[in-house]
């Protein structure tokens, strides 16, 4: 066993949010140690993005908020202190150049994760790091007191949970903050995917898998309502599994409970134009492949995977001559593109989600401070909070904000 040994603050996880927490504590001049079991820091920052890193979104604080499916009102005074400019300001005076992409995505000019996880690294140097899991927080009369890890005992004023959610379990985030909040009395929202692929009721997708669609319409309806869940524009991806892409993962967040069969997807493959305009579109194409047969008629309309799932869909038999093909018909077909449906059986493993929904109650976390109101001295920062956000570099803005506010509380504590 180690000796025991005494800090200001001690944080459990090295993410995002935890590394911004540490820096923070130490800017202040606390002693402050850091726990993480990985033997790289930021390990999953260092893969976010496919490796780019969606840092955050230049935005204002309001439409991080509004990105919030939950949690966004409990946020706003986190994002307030340290909003998307902030964190902008942040890492250039980090020394790395960011960008701004399409949807106001910001990614490091470098297009690697690791500059980032790099950045947030150094401006956490100050902390001592322990590269070992923490198995328990201790409280003495309703207050913190340290955390043992399985090779001993450290002592703290205060404690920062900022150990992540439940997905991506290879990069440490295996629901440990969780279980440690929980033992100390806090209420877990049940952890669910979010931000996560949907299985297919049925064996389109996989017909199709591999084609991306770059710009269609997207909304989600629930079994007997006819108003949307949820509603988007832009890319969206066939897989052997179902769908993908961020228009997907970003309707995932609202698909609560999900059931078998609960849920429709229905994409509109030619958005730019209304039923009108599409149906004379297609009199003009199938006019001008009069003679084709209509399954060989539909290239300029559709990428190549779709057009025999199309064809089969339609209910027009792909033998039938374009000029054969009946007004009703053409008019079912026009529906199809408009609004082709596909029946959701189910998330994709937590595991594969790329931000977990659920986690400690915010009723039990105090908004001004990210401190716990049922135990002193104890603060949360990111994933570990039941709160989250769509895709578009909203998560790492909360996850840098909540631990900014955390390692300022704590290290004043």
């Amino acid at each position: 066993m180690r000796p025991v040994e005494q800090f200001d603050t001690l944080v459990v996880g090295g993410g995002a949010a935890g590394l911004m927490a540490a820096g923070m504590a130490v800017s202040l001049g606390k002693s402050v140690c850091l726990f993480d079991k990985n033997k790289v820091l930021g390990r999953k920052v260092r893969i976010t993005g496919k490796g780019r890193c969606n840092v955050t979104n230049n935005c204002p604080v309001e439409e991080v908020v509004a990105a919030c499916p939950r949690g966004g009102k409990f946020l706003y005074g986190a994002l307030s202190a340290f909003s998307p400019a902030d964190t902008m300001a942040f890492f250039e005076n980090m020394g790395v150049p960011l960008k701004t992409e399409r949807g106001r995505r910001v990614f490091p000019q470098s297009d690697s994760a690791h500059d980032i996880a790099n950045a947030l690294e150094r401006w956490a140097k100050g902390a001592q790091v322990v590269r070992e899991p923490v198995t328990q927080v201790l409280t003495e009369n309703g207050r913190v007191v340290g955390v043992k890890t399985p090779q001993g005992t450290y002592y703290g004023r205060s404690v920062i949970l900022a150990c992540g959610g439940a997905s991506y379990p290879g990069t440490g985030s295996n629901g440990d903050g969780f279980r440690l909040a929980k033992a100390l009395g806090h209420t877990i929202v049940e952890p669910t995917p979010s931000l996560v692929p949907l299985v297919e009721r049925g064996d389109w997708c996989q017909r199709m898998m591999g084609l991306s669609l770059r710009n269609c319409g997207v909304k989600v309806t629930a079994k007997g309502k006819k108003k949307p869940v949820y509603e988007d524009f832009g890319e969206l991806l066939f897989t052997h599994f179902g769908l993908s892409g961020p228009t997907i993962l970003s309707a995932s967040a609202h698909l609560r409970p999900m059931e078998p069969g609960k849920f429709t997807v229905w994409i509109d493959l030619k958005p730019a134009l209304d039923q009108n305009q599409l149906d004379a579109r297609l009199v003009r194409e199938l006019e001008a492949h009069k003679n084709k047969i209509f399954a060989n008629s539909l290239e300029e309309l559709l990428p190549q995977k779709m057009i025999p799932v199309v064809v089969e869909r339609s209910g027009i038999p792909g033998e039938t001559r374009c000029h054969s093909v009946t007004k009703e018909q053409r008019r079912n077909l026009c529906e199809l593109l408009k609004n082709f449906s596909l029946e959701v059986e189910g998330f994709r493993p937590i595991a594969e989600a790329i931000v977990t929904s659920g986690g400690v109650s915010l009723k039990e976390v105090n908004p001004k401070t990210m401190e716990s109101k049922l135990v002193e001295g104890l603060y949360f920062a990111g994933e570990v909070l039941d709160a989250d956000a769509y895709t578009g570099g909203y998560n790492l803005q909360i996850a840098f904000a909540t631990g900014r506010l955390a390692g300022t509380c704590a290290g004043e504590t």
